[in-house]
């Protein structure tokens, strides 16, 4: 059986360092970061180019999940409402897989302090820790499963989602 892994969360949680951690653990996975899909310059969020990154990433994950190579199918983006989530379940082709939805959660100054280390180092701008605690409460709202990265480093976080997925 297949199974379709969908992470969310806001920026700093953690999303694609667990995806990279934890693609390593699974056997026969792919993974699909919702990011990759954003990369443009500029960077352009208007009606066009969000219908434009939700049918690339309807149309590589479902690839993905009719190819008989892969039994586990990952994918993370920020996904920060309800109805964003369900667009893409909608779209997708799931009938003959288990699909598992993730929200990873952290508190404010983990997230700040995330972030704070990427903008030093010249991966993020410093608008992103606003955007990113704006966005925290959001995903409470969510019907996921919450996963608390605060006190968690990468390994155990990856490492829980492992035996959540085999296990339950």
């Amino acid at each position: 059986m297949k199974h379709l892994i969908l992470l969310n969360g806001t920026m700093g949680v953690g999303k694609t360092s667990v995806c990279q951690c934890l693609k390593q653990k699974l056997s026969h996975c792919v993974f699909l970061d919702g990011d990759w899909c954003w990369d443009m310059h500029p960077f352009t969020v208007d009606k066009e180019t969000k219908a434009l990154v939700l049918d690339n990433i309807t149309s590589v994950l479902n690839r993905d999940l009719a190819c008989k190579t892969f039994d586990y199918i990952l994918f993370c983006w920020v996904i920060h409402e309800e109805s964003i989530l369900q667009e893409l379940l909608r779209r997708l082709h799931t009938q003959a897989c288990r699909v598992r939805t993730y929200s990873l959660l952290a508190d404010a100054d983990s997230i700040q302090k995330r972030i704070q280390k990427d903008i030093d180092a010249g991966l993020r701008t410093p608008d992103v820790i606003g955007r990113s605690l704006s966005r925290l409460t959001n995903y409470n709202k969510m019907d996921t499963i919450k996963v608390d990265t605060s006190n968690r480093t990468i390994e155990e976080t990856a490492q829980w989602l492992y035996e959540d997925i085999l296990y339950n």
